[in-house]
């Protein structure tokens, strides 16, 4: 079993309120072979909500309490996105999933290259706090990205 990111299933839990269909990964769903996950709605963030990004590091340091979640506006949902990472942990593990297909540069989802927390569109190298999670637990993780090529 595989766990994907929900929005590249064409379920609008982006940000913005919208997603990021790959047909795909929804053939993967549709054939049961994966299941849907959105970490920031599982850590109880609205869809639409305000974009976020990592201050002061990645995943990782999010993870280890040295860097935030937070929003243009200041606000920090750091919280949100440590539950979501967890729980979608707890479904990986509910599910055996060995492998996970997530949404690239995403401050959760991220894997290998994500915002760099300016919101001005830099990327840096590194794991969103899911994706980092994931692999910490020993699972593998590669982006809609990759799955493309």
């Amino acid at each position: 079993m595989i766990i994907v990111s929900a929005c590249l299933c064409g379920i609008n839990c982006k940000y913005s309120g919208g997603n990021n269909l790959n047909q795909k990964v929804l053939e993967l769903v549709k054939e049961g072979k994966a299941i849907p996950v959105c970490p920031e709605q599982l850590g109880g963030l609205s869809t639409p909500r305000i974009p976020h990004e990592i201050k002061g590091g990645t995943g990782k340091e999010v993870l280890e309490g040295s860097a935030k979640l937070i929003n243009p506006k200041g606000g920090d949902s750091t919280k949100e996105f440590i539950k979501g990472a967890y729980e979608t942990l707890k479904i990986a593990q509910a599910v055996r999933a060995k492998k996970a297909i997530l949404k690239a540069k995403s401050p959760s989802c991220g894997c290998g290259l994500i915002y760099d927390g300016t919101f001005t569109g830099n990327k840096i190298k590194g794991n969103g706090v899911t994706a980092e999670l994931l692999l910490q637990n020993g699972i593998e993780v590669i982006t809609d990205e990759i799955i493309d090529k």
